[in-house]
């Protein structure tokens, strides 16, 4: 990985010809030039509205706008500073059919699983915002021949089971995968690795994700298409054989090396549709007792300054979910 530069307001890097990602504290955001200019794959944190606005100026010069945004899916991490780059920008937003509830509204995600084990990361998920964003007539549907508008040159594959409607984009010409969540390359469910990035190619991140079943498939059709990089969510990119060969590794052996072994969605999916979520599976009786040690957890690690900020008021609601 080429290291492009060191800003006060964040690090970013190059990933491949004309892709640029940005770590946003422990999230990615992706900038891809086209022809005509260039295009924001995902929004992080809130916290980086100045980080991506700094960036994006030394990268295409300041003021200039994206030709649009896409969304790999919906979760609070990625799309933090939406809604201010819509308002500011007034350009398309692009997402999977099946991201719009929890985009425009509809439903609530559903409920973080702190029960996975792993790490801090995992503790502290019953703290993290499940709530839509209502953001009704701004996010546009990715049309079902997997094309791009905005990315002539990249598709995009449907990769659920992290989330409904999770996409990762693909540019076969010189075989770029930009994941998402589908993977990563850290253990992010450990706070360290997931703020220092160590390096480990994983599944996606146990917490948030809903479906084992959908996600096994998911990381085994991106596999197969033996990318040369992959640039996700979470995590520094990957190059080449070793990569090529970890990920073929993890589809081979994914319930074993993915999938927890305790968690609310593990044995019984969360149940989804156009519509939003239409079944979740039991909570576990001791929630409220795991909630309130991962408070402790929280202040006695000293991170509410991370966490805090992306946290909503609404999410008393995952306490009846």
């Amino acid at each position: 990985m080429k290291e492009i530069s060191e800003i006060a307001q964040g690090n970013y890097f190059e990933v491949a010809d004309g892709v640029w990602g940005m770590k946003d504290i422990f999230v990615n955001v992706y900038f891809v030039s086209t022809a005509d200019g260039w295009v924001l794959i995902d929004t992080g944190l809130k916290s980086g509205y100045e980080k991506i606005i700094n960036v994006a100026g030394q990268l295409f010069g300041d003021n200039v706008v994206p030709e649009g945004i896409v969304l790999t899916h919906g979760h609070f991490d990625h799309v933090g500073s939406l809604e201010k780059f819509v308002r500011e920008w007034k350009v398309p937003v692009y997402a999977h059919h099946l991201e719009q509830p929890y985009l425009n509204g509809k439903s609530a995600y559903p409920p973080a699983d702190s029960t996975v084990g792993g790490g801090l990361m995992s503790a502290l998920a019953d703290f993290y915002p499940i709530e839509p964003l209502n953001m009704s007539g701004e996010v546009e549907s990715l049309p079902f021949s997997m094309e791009i508008p905005v990315l002539p040159e990249w598709r995009y594959i449907h990769t659920p089971g992290h989330a409904p409607g999770h996409i990762s984009l693909w540019r076969e010409k010189d075989k770029v995968l930009i994941v998402g969540d589908a993977f990563v390359t850290t253990k992010q469910e450990s706070a360290l690795a997931a703020l220092s990035q160590i390096m480990v190619l994983s599944g996606p991140p146990k917490y948030f994700t809903c479906d084992w079943q959908l996600a096994k498939k998911s990381v085994e059709t991106l596999a197969l298409l033996n990318p040369e990089v992959v640039a996700t969510g979470h995590g520094k990119p990957m190059f080449g054989e070793q990569m090529r060969q970890d990920l073929r590794q993890l589809a081979f052996d994914f319930d074993a090396k993915a999938v927890p072994s305790q968690g609310r969605y593990v044995s019984e999916p969360a149940i989804t549709n156009q519509y939003g979520v239409v079944f979740l599976p039991p909570k576990n009786s001791r929630m409220a007792e795991r909630i309130a040690i991962a408070a402790g957890i929280l202040i006695l690690a000293g991170l509410g300054f991370v966490i805090g900020a992306h946290l909503s008021k609404s999410n008393v609601a995952i306490f009846k979910s």
